[in-house]
């Protein structure tokens, strides 16, 4: 068995030093990955009416009859403007979603929750092994993928609701969109799950390594000094 001194030496390799930076790089993108999911919950962008959005064509008649109005709707809102106001139904205060998307809701607001608790995990580095810090947020992460992957698998499930219908036209049912057509909030949905499982296996990967660096029946000093040289990133 080493020694706490030729231990704590082993985490200066060059493996360390290079994981130092992929660590400070995943630590980032797990918070620009909380930011993206607060955007992709919140705005009514997931869906928008074809071809244009907000505005009527320059004839002032659509080009589908059947639809009434014109804009875009996400999880929680929808957005129609008629005689060129814009007008908002559904709240994210009261977290009431529009009745359809309820189960989709439901799964982006849950992969929400984890990737903020995969941030709030960051905190732990200073006072838990980097090793288990790691792992903790992957799971996290994981499951963060697993509901966004569901929550946008049943979204499109609720497209025949009369909400739908009326922007994108008697077309419209589960799985079809009729006129409409896909808006950048899902697009980037769709990315975090991406995301999400990037950032998940390069947690697990750290964790791993991390934990191989110490050697077999390794037990750490009284004191909780391990965690000077542990490989924590610098954010």
């Amino acid at each position: 068995m080493l020694a706490a001194r030729e231990a704590a030496a082993l985490y200066q390799t060059d493996f360390v030093r290079n994981a130092r930076a992929v660590g400070a790089l995943w630590a980032g993108c797990t918070l620009c990955f909380g930011i993206l999911e607060v955007v992709v919950l919140i705005q009514p962008a997931w869906v928008q009416t074809g071809p244009l959005t907000y505005q009527l064509p320059p004839s002032g008649v659509l080009s589908d009859p059947s639809v009434s109005a014109v804009g875009s709707f996400g999880l929680y809102q929808v957005c129609v403007e008629r005689d060129g106001t814009v007008k908002c139904e559904g709240s994210l205060v009261t977290l009431t979603p529009i009745p359809s998307f309820k189960a989709a809701s439901v799964f982006v607001l849950m992969a929400l929750v984890l990737v903020m608790g995969s941030v709030a995990s960051l905190g732990l580095f200073w006072a838990c092994s980097p090793g288990t810090v790691y792992k903790v947020c992957a799971w996290q992460q994981l499951s963060a993928a697993t509901c966004q992957a569901l929550g946008c698998l049943v979204f499109p499930d609720g497209w025949g609701a009369p909400e739908v219908r009326a922007l994108c036209g008697p077309r419209a049912r589960s799985y079809a969109l009729g006129t409409c057509t896909i808006h950048w909030a899902f697009t980037l949905a769709l990315l975090g799950i991406a995301d999400a499982l990037v950032l998940a296996t390069l947690a697990f990967v750290l964790g791993n390594r991390q934990d191989a660096l110490l050697p077999s029946g390794y037990a750490p000093p009284p004191g909780g000094r391990e965690h000077e040289t542990a490989m924590v990133p610098l954010m």
